[in-house]
């Protein structure tokens, strides 16, 4: 096992993230092509959005305890509804269109069963949207379906394609645009439950094979979000300060990992804040980066630009 806290920066940042603005629990950031972000607040069940300018504002209140949120090709604005921190969680997965206001809910069951607490979700450059369904609230409360990873084709058929046993817990996801690699973070809050990226080939339909770890957390605290940079490379949310039980150690500190498609670490920006979610890139070069972390939003330049599904920095 490395030394995670000795990693140095990777190759070319410069800087360290800078607060963007404080709040309470935040994940799921996604950038519009103008640069404004829009990310989750689950404990207070709303969007918000910070405007180029810094102003922030509440885009949706309730939010249906929204989680992940990512944007499609046409710039919809895509959202992960799910169950955590209280009541009022729809459990579903819907969108958004920006220029038309309008909101539809793409799906909310599979097989007939409601979802437990869509998290993180993802879309490949042929439009498929790619999303997880674990369950981290008490399973004794509500029916209860097999934590899993769903694809929504184009004409709004959901398949389910990886569940368990194959993996325990999925939460972060990401994609590569050219729909060939599919990258899940299964990280379950248990003693030996696991902290691992896992990697997987998709065919030409979207369905996973040769299923591989790429990295492996243990036993500190794995992944939580992730992305992919224009490289191919894996940018992750993951460490912690403080364990939360004795299922993790303080092993991994918090910040970004970067992590090649073949596993290798290539280096770590720190971040001193228990707990870091999620990422995303965006800016007018696709060169900014946005972390959400616990009661914060951090901003910082990157050396290279992420692999978005957003089309400006591609066509």
């Amino acid at each position: 096992m490395p030394d995670f806290a000795a990693l140095p920066l990777p190759a070319g940042v410069a800087e360290q993230p800078k607060p963007a603005v404080a709040l309470v629990f935040t994940e799921g950031p996604a950038v519009d092509a103008d640069g404004t972000v829009y990310f989750s607040d689950i404990i207070g069940n709303r969007i918000l959005k910070r405007s180029p300018d810094g102003t922030l504002s509440t885009f949706r209140e309730p939010s249906g305890r929204t989680n992940g949120n990512t944007f499609d090709r046409e710039g919809r604005l895509l959202h992960c509804e799910g169950a955590d921190f209280g009541p009022g969680g729809h459990r579903r997965v819907a969108r958004t269109d920006l220029k038309t206001g309008a909101y539809e809910v793409l799906t909310e069951r599979y097989d007939g069963k409601r979802y437990n607490a869509p998290n993180d979700i993802c879309v490949d450059g042929h439009g498929r949207i790619y999303f997880t369904d674990p369950c981290y609230f008490d399973r004794s409360s509500m029916e209860m379906t097999d934590e899993s990873v769903y694809r929504i084709d184009t004409d709004d058929r959901v398949t389910r394609i990886i569940t368990q046993p194959a993996i325990q817990r999925p939460n972060g996801i990401a994609v590569t645009q050219d729909g060939k690699h599919l990258y899940l973070v299964d990280s379950c809050p248990i003693v030996g439950g696991h902290r691992k990226i896992w990697g997987f080939d998709l065919d030409d339909r979207g369905f996973p094979g040769n299923q591989r770890v790429v990295f492996d957390f243990a036993p500190g605290r794995g992944g939580d979000g992730m992305r992919l940079d224009v490289n191919g490379n894996l940018w992750v949310a993951a460490g912690i300060m403080t364990p939360r039980g004795p299922h993790e150690t303080t092993l991994v500190p918090p910040g970004l990992y970067h992590i090649s498609p073949q596993g290798k670490l290539l280096g770590r920006i720190p971040i001193g804040e228990d707990v870091l979610t999620n990422l995303a890139f965006g800016g007018p070069d696709g060169k900014t980066l946005y972390v959400t972390a616990g009661k914060t939003l951090f901003s910082l330049r990157m050396p290279v630009a992420g692999q978005v599904a957003f089309p400006k920095w591609h066509d």
